[in-house]
């Protein structure tokens, strides 16, 4: 019999001060029995960073042809397409063909640096594609937030990234790549 995924509850409060986004989302999250509280936490921060009304979760690590999150138009045209990890430079490129931006949060300790040398030239004229990473403690203590019902605040201004639960506060940055 195969293991179910977990389901996490989420209602995260966001206030962009660089977008002047305000809002709260009620999220349902399946985490699949393969996926860490690490990466699950990741996805709920890449999803605040680029917070929309139109944006949402996908079947992501179960699913092939999708991104972890996506946002697409009223009529089905995908307007942001956002992966996390260190995918296959030929999966970006196709992404970036088939959306109108392509953002990529990559982790997990040296293999983000070492992944990105290898990558970089072929990327880079990707123009639509920004390529982001956080740091491996910054991620595991992320993770020590999971819970599978969380309020999670997240403020984001200029330079800095600040992250509170009922248990929790963080300051998050993420170096950008690309």
């Amino acid at each position: 019999m195969a293991i179910k995924a977990t389901i996490f509850k989420c209602e995260l409060v966001i206030s962009d001060l660089i977008r002047h986004y305000y809002q709260t989302h009620n999220l349902t999250l399946a985490r699949h029995p393969s996926e860490t509280d690490e990466r699950m936490m990741l996805r709920i921060l890449i999803f605040a960073l680029n917070a929309h009304e139109l944006l949402e979760m996908t079947k992501g690590i179960s699913t092939d042809g999708e991104p972890d999150l996506w946002q697409k138009s009223l009529s089905g045209e995908i307007h942001h397409w956002i992966e996390l990890g260190q995918p296959d430079e030929r999966r970006l490129r196709q992404a970036s063909g088939r959306s109108k931006a392509v953002t990529l949060l990559t982790y997990g300790g040296n293999a983000p640096q070492i992944w990105w040398q290898q990558n970089k030239a072929k990327l880079s004229n990707i123009k639509n594609l920004s390529v982001w990473n956080i740091d491996e403690q910054q991620s595991k203590a992320l993770a020590d937030i999971a819970e599978r019902s969380m309020r999670i605040q997240v403020m984001l201004d200029t330079d800095q990234i600040s992250i509170s639960s009922e248990n929790h506060a963080l300051e998050i940055s993420l170096e950008q790549y690309q």
